[in-house]
């Protein structure tokens, strides 16, 4: 398979002052701008976090949050080229059938654009505010791998049946099928090396993980024994990394943009570390060109001041530049 995406955006949150009171008519405007803007700079995935709250490190909790699918069906309508999924689905939130029909409804929408991103889900205050159980951890990777059945079923088969201990279809149809051969492909989250590496490797068509060079190429290497235990190049496996890039036209701008960052999210420097690209459009390439040479087919980044679509602009041109993009689809 080859990789479906080589730079991502992710958006993760909806908080941009003028425009995010509880009526503001302006909001899903905002997002459309930043999306369209990084698509047309040269992002070729666009993402959203699939909560219904927003979470620790990016906001406060009554910060505004969008429904993901329903945002991902509007933004299908609003852009021509990326590609558009949950980073990622909490198995927890929707019964997998829906999600399945949800997902095919967004590549019907999209023209072939969907991406099924899903993971154990892990924010236990979101469920208990919201009435959504939260099992114990080792059940939740159970819904999981049966949730990755089903969906991958109801891509695939005409009326596909299923019998497992949490859930279960009979005759499922899902129509309109969906518009890419096989089905949106599925990424899991998480760099779990038991049992998320080893579902990746049974079942997904991608990962996305999480990490400086050194640890993405530990996961990657787990990731490559999982595969050879089930008799599969990793090769197919399309395999990304989410990170915050904080970049800038001078390192001194740049600089400025971390301390204020690392100041509002009450990060300490090791962490940012992890976490963060930062510099001038330089020294981004360099700091990404060491995670491709860590294994990865593409990166995925969230953008602090996403708003200021110049910032989006210089993000996408600078990495497209240096690294490409992905040949159109057919």
């Amino acid at each position: 398979m080859t990789a479906f995406t080589r730079l991502g955006l992710q958006i993760p949150s909806f908080t941009y002052g003028d425009t995010d009171g509880p009526d503001s008519p302006g909001l899903f405007e905002e997002v459309v701008s930043i999306a369209t803007t990084a698509e047309a700079a040269g992002f070729d995935s666009i993402w959203v976090m699939d909560h219904l709250f927003q979470i620790p490190l990016i906001g406060e909790t009554d910060e505004p949050m969008f429904e993901a699918y329903t945002l991902l069906g509007g933004l299908a309508a609003r852009t021509s080229r990326v590609r558009l999924g949950a980073m990622v689905t909490g198995v927890t939130y929707r019964n997998p059938a829906l999600l399945a029909k949800e997902v095919t409804t967004l590549d019907v929408l999209s023209g072939g654009r969907a991406v099924l991103g899903i993971g154990a889900a892990w924010f236990q205050a979101e469920h208990d505010a919201l009435g959504f159980d939260f099992p114990p951890l080792s059940e939740r990777f159970d819904r999981l791998e049966e949730a990755l059945v089903i969906c991958r079923s109801m891509f695939t088969e005409d009326a596909p049946s299923f019998e497992g201990r949490y859930y279960r279809i009979a005759g499922a149809m899902n129509r309109p099928r969906p518009v890419q051969r096989g089905g949106p492909p599925i990424l899991i989250g998480g760099s779990g090396e038991r049992r998320t590496l080893r579902l990746v490797a049974e079942r997904a068509d991608a990962c996305n993980l999480f990490g400086d060079a050194a640890t993405i190429r530990h996961k990657l290497e787990v990731l490559a024994r999982h595969c050879d235990d089930v008799h599969r190049d990793p090769g197919t496996i399309t395999k990304t990394r989410l990170g915050t890039l904080i970049i800038a036209a001078t390192a001194k701008e740049a600089d400025a943009k971390v301390e204020e960052f690392r100041a509002t999210r009450g990060m300490d420097e090791t962490m940012a570390r992890a976490m963060v690209t930062a510099g001038d459009p330089d020294a981004v390439v360099e700091q990404v060109a060491a995670l491709y040479d860590a294994g990865l087919d593409g990166v995925v980044f969230n953008i602090p001041d996403v708003r200021d679509l110049d910032t989006v602009r210089l993000a996408g041109e600078t990495l497209t530049g240096a690294f490409g993009a992905l040949p159109p689809r057919s």
